[in-house]
């Protein structure tokens, strides 16, 4: 890799395993780093705004997108297309920036194809019965919802090994602390002066 090219942090956890917590920290830390947000052809749900949770586009325009070799990934989940944009992260590490992506093991195994060097990093809970707690806990899943859940992270959890890094999510403040270590060591000391570009959602 080009040593002035950014570096690519790919984030994955089971469902429950406070993923989403801890990208917060991360981008919270390191202001210069670009979120990579996922298109998707499903609809907006309460509060969601395009841009920031997802980018929302036409399922056609999707369908072409890939046709056209636009996504760096991309996956078909109970009827809706998901996917990364292509140009957001070759345009992002060749301006040198780091770009952090959240994406389930599927999508890292098809990213590692295109983009070797990733950086990846898995959460783990602590344990499968912590796991259960804390998605009954969130209140927004019936039970078989939550099976269905835990069925999916016993399979994604089997496959930690892929991941250059294992971060094991037991006290959040040690599990924030590990992962912004592990961030901080690829990044060295370089420095960038320009304001970090916004992830933007093309509609093209």
């Amino acid at each position: 890799m080009n040593r002035n090219q950014g570096h690519l942090f790919i984030l994955s956890a089971p469902s429950g395993a406070g993923k989403t917590t801890l990208v917060r920290a991360v981008l919270d830390r390191f202001s210069d780093m670009l979120f990579s947000v996922s298109y998707t052809t499903r609809e907006p749900r309460n509060g969601e705004e395009d841009g920031v949770d997802y980018c929302f586009i036409s399922r056609d325009l999707f369908k072409k997108n890939i046709k056209d070799g636009k996504w760096a990934e991309w996956a078909k989940v109970h009827g809706n297309y998901y996917g990364t944009s292509a140009d957001l992260i070759d345009t992002g590490l060749a301006a040198g920036r780091n770009i952090l992506l959240d994406i389930d093991v599927q999508g890292t195994m098809q990213l590692l194809r295109r983009y070797p060097d990733s950086i990846t990093i898995f959460i783990m809970p602590p344990s499968k019965d912590t796991l259960r707690k804390r998605l009954k806990l969130r209140g927004t899943d019936c039970q078989a919802d939550i099976e269905r859940r835990l069925l999916n992270a016993k399979k994604e959890m089997a496959q930690k090994d892929l991941y250059s890094h294992v971060v094991v999510n037991d006290r959040l403040p040690e599990a924030v602390a590990e992962l912004l270590s592990i961030i901080e060591k690829y990044r060295g000391n370089k420095t960038i002066s320009d304001s970090p570009p916004k992830s933007k959602c093309s509609k093209d």
